[in-house]
């Protein structure tokens, strides 16, 4: 989900009396939209909870945010998650996303699959 989205919900929440916290990796637009509590993590977008399969990971990063919502009590607060992505790979920065001659021609296929999928979803859409 939007990061920007989650902030300012939380930030409705909070207003409303309920606790938040935040767990994500989007750290300027989650500060900038100034929630109470937020856990950043250091990884990909679409993974603030850690690597698909790796429980252990997970469950650390969940006792981290309930222990920021449970001690915290000052807005903005942010905590630094000290979960690595890849510990033998801190290159995944540099290929996240990335488009290049190796992958160019299979990313331009996905697009076009897409674009005529969607096309067809419009035209069966009533007016």
């Amino acid at each position: 989900m939007c990061h920007q989205t989650v902030s300012l919900v939380a930030r409705h929440l909070e207003a409303s009396g309920v606790p938040t916290v935040i767990v994500g990796s989007a750290r300027d637009i989650v500060e900038e939209c100034g929630v109470p509590r937020f856990v950043f993590v250091d990884f990909p977008l679409g993974n603030p909870c850690g690597k698909p399969d790796d429980v252990a990971m997970q469950r650390r990063l969940l006792a981290s945010a309930l222990g920021l919502l449970e001690s915290v009590n000052v807005a903005r607060t942010t905590v630094q998650s000290p979960e690595i992505w890849d510990a033998d790979d801190n290159g995944w920065r540099e290929r996240f996303m990335a488009v290049d001659d190796s992958n160019r021609a299979e990313l331009a296929a996905a697009g076009e699959q897409r674009r005529l999928l969607q096309s067809k979803v419009k035209t069966r859409r009533p007016n």
